[in-house]
């Protein structure tokens, strides 16, 4: 047997269903848990997880996308260093495609822009370091998964001595914005489905005071349907007994302290600030800024550019869905207008966007 297919086993999966709705039965309230975590959200549409559970049992979908929730100020500030002369833009795929005010990376690149997908930030240092007449801008988007490598390739940038790169920074947090949401009456959160990838490298203690200053119980929780339907179960059990803890599902992954190698040079690279997320506005403390002693290799305080006035997209509701208070389904743009051929929002860009989860597989 394939190892992932004893996460995939159709009659385990169905053997939780049947045990949470066992234990809901009769409930006159629903319970309402909320996912952080892009590759949970696909999971969950992926493998019908909602159709799964009892009505007493409610899924929503968080601001767990580090692409989608990087506001249009950040994509038209990419947009305006790409059209500087002598400049390279190098990014992961998804940020190509997202739209800013009025164009995005794809469109500018057609008209000239030397914008290249790259898989690593390191491969954006050897650009630099092969190109040292070009000035290469890497965009640093994304939550604390991906902003160790990314500090990383700064090190690695000073180790060799490179004056040619950058790093566009849009670091955000988990913590702090699930803090926000569960203090929300309008979202009444019973429970969170934590990030996984994230968890790996902040811990599950990092949950801690949610459970125990807020009350909501928290499970961190892999991305297979069994590991999906174990966490909620966990979670249900959890509201059920008036609990409320941070347990780890995600044990074969996820310690209690996460990776300290990795938060260690997140804290020499990086450091706190405020930070604006799309749809919901700026956050406290929630995003990682270049520290001082590495303030040459940020983008934004080292190449000053004009960047044009910011529009939002009309009609598109990207930030409500982001906070979790309305599906894709509600929006009248969604599978319409917007689509991931033609993308207005950047839920629909992304490959863990929540609009580019129900498009494939909710429909």
């Amino acid at each position: 047997m394939n190892y992932l297919d004893e996460f995939r086993d159709r009659q385990v999966v169905l053997g939780f269903a049947e045990r949470i709705r066992g234990l809901v039965t009769g409930r006159s309230t629903p319970m309402t848990f909320m996912e952080i975590c892009g590759t949970h959200t696909m999971a969950i549409y992926q493998y019908g997880i909602r159709s799964l559970l009892p009505a007493e049992v409610r899924l929503i979908s968080g601001p767990g996308c580090p692409v989608c929730v990087t506001p249009n100020g950040y994509v038209d500030r990419a947009i305006a260093l790409a059209r500087l002369p002598g400049t390279v833009i190098a990014t992961f795929g998804d940020m190509v495609r997202v739209p800013g005010s009025s164009t995005s990376l794809m469109e500018e690149r057609a008209r000239g822009a030397d914008i290249r997908i790259v898989y690593s930030p390191l491969d954006a240092v050897a650009l630099a370091a092969r190109n040292p007449q070009l000035q290469v801008i890497f965009l640093g988007v994304g939550f604390e998964t991906t902003a160790p490598a990314i500090a990383g390739s700064i090190l690695a940038a000073e180790q060799r001595g490179l004056a040619n790169y950058f790093v566009l920074t849009a670091h955000k947090t988990i913590p702090v914005p699930m803090q926000i949401l569960a203090a929300d009456p309008e979202l009444s959160i019973d429970g969170y489905l934590c990030p996984a990838h994230v968890s790996a490298i902040i811990g599950a203690n990092a949950y801690r005071p949610l459970a125990e200053e807020q009350g909501v119980p928290c499970v961190v929780t892999g991305f297979e349907p069994t590991d999906v339907m174990q966490g909620v179960e966990m979670l249900v059990r959890q509201v059920l007994a008036g609990e409320s803890r941070v347990e780890n599902q995600y044990r074969r992954v996820v310690t209690a302290e996460g990776n300290a190698r990795a938060q260690a040079v997140l804290a020499q690279v990086f450091t706190p600030c405020d930070v604006e997320w799309r749809g919901i506005g700026v956050i406290p403390g929630s995003g990682l800024r270049i520290a001082e002693p590495y303030a040459r290799y940020d983008a934004e305080r080292a190449i000053p550019v004009a960047v044009e006035e910011l529009q939002e997209h009309r009609g598109c509701l990207c930030g409500e869905i982001l906070k979790g208070k309305v599906s894709p389904f509600d929006c009248p743009l969604f599978a319409t207008t917007c689509t991931p051929e033609a993308p207005v929002g950047a839920c629909m860009v992304s490959s863990e966007g929540t609009c580019a989860a129900a498009y494939k597989y909710g429909r």
